[in-house]
Parts: C-alpha cells; structure tokens; sequence
C-alpha cells in the first residue's frame, strides 16, 4: 500500500488548484494495478508567517509547519496541485518549502524531502492551465531532493473542468491524471522494494545524516529507481 500526501499551492477558498488536488485524490484512490491511499490536506489549515530565520531563532519552527514535515515523513510519495503566479511558484509554497526545510537538530536542511517522490500538476482559468509554472516547481522540488516523475498535468479553463463529482470533466485530462499517478505510484513502490526491510519498518536510512547522503548505496538505489521509470 502506497501512502500519497496531495495538496493545492493555494489557501483561497473554492481555488482551481484545490478542485485539482481533489480530483488527484480520487484518481489515486481509485488506482487498482497499485493499491494507495490519499491523505488531501489543505493549506489553508495550517498558517505560518512569512519564513524569518530571526522569527525561527526566537520561536522555532511553527506546530503547522512541524505537523506538515511529520505528514511528508510519513509518505511515500507526494501530488502538487499548483496555481501560477506571474508564471512562478504561488508564495504560499516557497513560504512552506521554507519553513518544512529547516533542519532538527543536528540534521541538514531539506532532509525530509531526501529522496521523496512527487508528481506536478497545474491549472489556471487561462489557455495555458499554468504550464509555466510546472519548471520552475520541478526546479524547486529537485533542490530539495525530491525526485519529480516524468510528466505533469495542467488544467486549461479550470472554471469549467471539474465535475460536481470532483472528478475532471474531459476524458482525456482525466486519462492524463491517471497516467501521472500511475507513475507516481510505480516510482513509490520501486523506490519501497528496493529499500532494505529495516528501512522499510521505519528505521533511518544510511545516509540520512548528512548531506552526502545520496552517494551512498541508498541514494544511488534511490536514483536507479528514478531512472526506470518514463
């Protein structure tokens, strides 16, 4: 069973990138060749200020931003529904890339996102459905250490994509988000049998406590799944 943690870059109320996420949600819950789960979280639910590293020295990291990096630990892979900001990433996720990254104690930064699996989809009322903003996340999600799959979904005139169902109106979006997951999940589950039984159990993974740790032989197994799946 493959656990996914999938979210909207967007806090509004009723926002496209929200409709989007649900309906990757469902897509993931209804996958049979790989069983998995969907936990659909909100953004909105967990408020932080803007990123202040004097704010993080007199307060430590916010309890929203804490339970967030608990969520990406705990799964196996994650789905980012985003909306396009001028062509960039919205700043409600540079603020929680931000915040998620900052390191525990004797920890580097970004470890939480080592080597965790993600998928990349946009929408956007426009003609384009947000596909200027997919490299520019891609970029940000492989700094730290994430491994994005091959591919993406972008939703064109959102306004009228979804159907009440949550479920996306057009066949061909739809296939294209079942294909994404898909990936998604294979990589996951590549990624999850190649680990040793005792890193799968949850203990720490070699590695896991520096930077380097992508040269040693569960990085490199890391990437040797990366590589076989597309």
């Amino acid at each position: 069973m493959q656990d996914i943690l999938v979210f909207a870059g967007s806090a509004r109320t009723n926002a496209f990138s929200k409709k989007l996420a649900t309906s990757a949600a469902l897509s993931i819950r209804r996958h049979t060749p790989i069983r998995a789960r969907a936990t659909l979280i909100d953004l909105a639910d967990f408020d932080a200020p803007l990123f202040n590293a004097d704010l993080e020295f007199l307060q430590g990291v916010p309890e929203s931003m804490q339970a967030i990096k608990a969520m990406v630990r705990s799964h196996d892979g994650l789905l980012i529904a985003t909306p396009e900001y001028n062509g960039f990433i919205p700043p409600l996720l540079v603020n929680l890339f931000s915040w998620t990254s900052r390191p525990e104690p004797h920890e580097p930064p970004g470890l939480v996102y080592q080597g965790k699996p993600v998928a990349l989809a946009a929408s956007s009322p426009g003609r384009l459905g947000g596909v200027r903003v997919i490299p520019r996340l891609r970029d940000a999600a492989s700094e730290l250490g994430m491994i994005p799959v091959p591919g993406f979904v972008t939703i064109p005139n959102a306004e009228t994509a979804f159907a009440a169902d949550g479920t996306l109106d057009d066949e061909a979006m739809a296939r294209d988000m079942d294909a994404l997951v898909n990936r998604l999940l294979t990589l996951c589950l590549k990624i999850k049998e190649k680990q040793p039984k005792r890193i799968r159990d949850g203990e720490q993974a070699p590695g896991q406590n520096d930077k380097t740790g992508q040269n040693d032989k569960t990085g490199q197994t890391v990437k040797q799944a990366a590589s076989s799946v597309g």
